[in-house]
């Protein structure tokens, strides 16, 4: 009773802070525009965080919150006295890959081999049609060079940790979908730059060894660090719901935060582009679950992995191509497209998986792939 009070309290509250920006912005009333706006954002998030209906949403809209908050007053997402916010970004995703890591365990990795077609196959469809698809939209949309490297880029990164809560909520494998993730990531450190080089060569200079090098520190070794966490952790028996709790909202956070300080540093250049950007992570992320779902169902797959396999190729670790973009290429421009593709995914995520999660899925799996 009191979750569903302070949802439509949330929601009654918002639909009043919008229409009040409204008319701040139409010059009907003399107010300030960006904290009305913010504000709205800030309670539907917290509305659908207490909904029962629309909790899979109430993220999205954090991340909403932070993109305008970064748009109306980027100078607070820049720097803090004469530190540059920037260098938090890396980190940040760090300790987003630590509790990524937490987890996980071996048996994730081993499961490869008690589902290997399925797992081969979502990697292949998760390296090639998005990378693939990403320079196809960038050439069609005509972006300024580093603009199209971060598209490119967005597309080259493994899938996203927000999958596996999406295949959960579709009644897709969950098992496949973490296996597909932690092994998709573990990769990442040479595919990554080679589909860089390859696709986005002719816009930004690629340093492939130099790349795979800031992919191992900022992905590979804290997912390792976290397995062992994990280890001693099980161990000791003090693993327990309220780690995964806290790891959950610092990873939320920290991606809020990321996100944030790079809209704050490319708003200009996504006030004339973000149109743009916008229909492109569309367009990308349709085609991921689509051509992800219609690769596995040409192999022969079953309906809940199939389902799995189009959300593990439709979503991709925006975190991991933001920080790659800011401190790999050098580029706030490259970062614009991981700030807008992100927030894109999950609710285009949360909406399929939901829908999905309202049409039984087939029960019967590959042989040995059933766990």
């Amino acid at each position: 009773m009191k979750q569903m009070t302070i949802s439509r309290v949330g929601g009654m509250l918002s639909l009043f802070l919008f229409a009040a920006g409204g008319a701040t912005t139409i010059g009907w009333l003399p107010l300030e525009t960006g904290d009305l706006w913010v504000a709205a954002m800030a309670c539907l998030a917290t509305g659908c965080a207490y909904s029962k209906h629309f909790k899979g949403f109430a993220f999205s809209l954090w991340v909403g919150a932070f993109v305008v908050a970064a748009m109306f007053y980027p100078e607070t997402f820049q720097r803090v006295g004469g530190f540059e916010l920037k260098r938090l970004i890396v980190p940040l995703i760090q300790v987003i890959m630590f509790g990524m890591g937490t987890m996980l365990s071996l048996a994730d990795f081993g499961r490869v081999l008690k589902m290997p077609r399925a797992v081969l196959v979502g990697l292949v469809l998760q390296f090639s049609i998005m990378p693939l698809v990403g320079a196809g939209l960038a050439a069609l949309f005509g972006f300024p060079p580093e603009v199209a490297a971060g598209v490119v880029l967005i597309g080259s990164c493994p899938g996203g940790v927000a999958s596996n809560v999406m295949a959960f909520i579709s009644r897709g494998n969950v098992a496949l979908s973490v296996t597909m993730t932690a092994c998709s990531t573990i990769i990442s450190p040479l595919l990554t730059p080679l589909m860089m080089k390859l696709l986005a060569g002719q816009y930004v200079e690629i340093e492939v060894l130099s790349m795979m090098w800031s992919i191992t520190k900022l992905i590979i070794f804290p997912i390792v660090a976290g397995l062992i966490a994990n280890g001693i952790l099980r161990h000791y028996r003090l693993r327990g719901r309220w780690l995964d709790r806290l790891l959950s909202w610092l990873a939320m956070s920290a991606i809020c935060v990321i996100i944030a300080i790079i809209t704050s540093l490319s708003r200009d250049q996504l006030l004339t582009v973000g149109l743009s950007l916008v229909a492109t992570a569309i367009l990308h992320n349709t085609a991921g679950y689509v051509l992800g779902y219609g690769g596995a169902w040409i192999v022969g797959l079953d309906e809940s992995t199939r389902r799995t396999v189009a959300i593990e190729v439709g979503l991709q670790n925006g975190g991991m191509a933001s920080a790659l973009a800011v401190n790999v290429l050098q580029s706030s421009q490259a970062a614009m497209a991981p700030a807008i593709f992100g927030p894109w995914m999950n609710i285009s995520g949360s909406m399929l998986a939901s829908w999905w999660r309202t049409r039984p899925a087939e029960t019967q799996q590959e042989t040995g792939e059933a766990e």
